[in-house]
């Protein structure tokens, strides 16, 4: 396996979790390819929480996707700590994404019939290691509303709630892809401590998109997208709580 050097952001006390070499993604539309991604070097650090900027159609959700097992780059290649995922088939894919990857989405996707615990169950009934469902929704600050509905929750609690989800089985990596994209700000803050939260008293390995510049100021490191290639990777001086972040 062939292994990227960290290169200057990365800090020397923490190994790369996931990276992509030379990643780039061709979709067709029609008559016309769109470049998503243009030879992409990339790596997410052990613990680290990381923000994505980027304007829509710069290329930080089809990244996203591709580190999650969720897309497969047109060419370059992916690795997951020992893995190569581009060598990877569906199975090992689906394997992948069931034991080491969270994933939080800007809608939510909780099923309408089933209870907020019901819904964060379904994760732990596949997983090996899993939280109770009742310790994932604690975790997120729902243990009173876990009997609830998602009709009964408000916006900002049903994200808690997907959150709780995706961190229930213990994944080495959460990925969240605009995830207050659908909140109002206050909401919006709300979630970003829950994310927060988890970065810090869990270790989870955390890569947040969004396209709001002042988030990146939660971030151990912030890559900026633009055009399927990026543009910069700095690392913070300091780390900003989210309750400080004003959009």
């Amino acid at each position: 396996m062939t292994v990227v050097s960290p290169g200057p952001q990365a800090s020397p006390a923490r190994e790369p979790v996931l990276w992509a070499e030379a990643v780039s993604k061709v979709y067709r539309m029609g008559e016309v390819d769109v470049h998503a991604l243009r030879g992409v070097d990339f790596a997410l650090y052990e613990g680290e929480f990381l923000v994505l900027l980027g304007m829509s159609g710069s290329g930080k959700s089809t990244l996203l996707n591709i580190l999650g097992g969720l897309d497969v780059p047109s060419s370059g290649r992916v690795f997951y700590r020992e893995q190569e995922l581009t060598d990877a088939d569906a199975t090992e894919l689906t394997r992948y994404r069931r034991e080491h990857v969270g994933f939080v989405f800007q809608f939510y996707n909780l099923i309408p019939s089933l209870t907020a615990e019901e819904n964060v169950a379904l994760v732990t009934e596949i997983a090996s290691e899993p939280m109770e469902p009742s310790e994932a929704l604690a975790l997120v600050g729902l243990a009173e509303r876990r009997q609830h509905f998602p009709a009964q929750l408000s916006g900002g609690e049903q994200q808690r709630v997907a959150i709780a989800r995706a961190v229930a089985k213990r994944p080495q990596v959460l990925l969240c892809d605009e995830p207050t994209g659908a909140l109002d700000f206050r909401t919006g803050v709300s979630v970003l401590e829950v994310i927060d939260r988890i970065n810090r008293e869990l270790g989870t390995t955390t890569a947040v998109i969004t396209h709001n510049v002042p988030v990146a100021k939660i971030a151990d490191r912030v890559v900026t997208l633009a055009d399927g290639v990026i543009q910069s990777d700095v690392r913070n001086r300091e780390r900003v709580e989210p309750a400080q972040v004003q959009w």
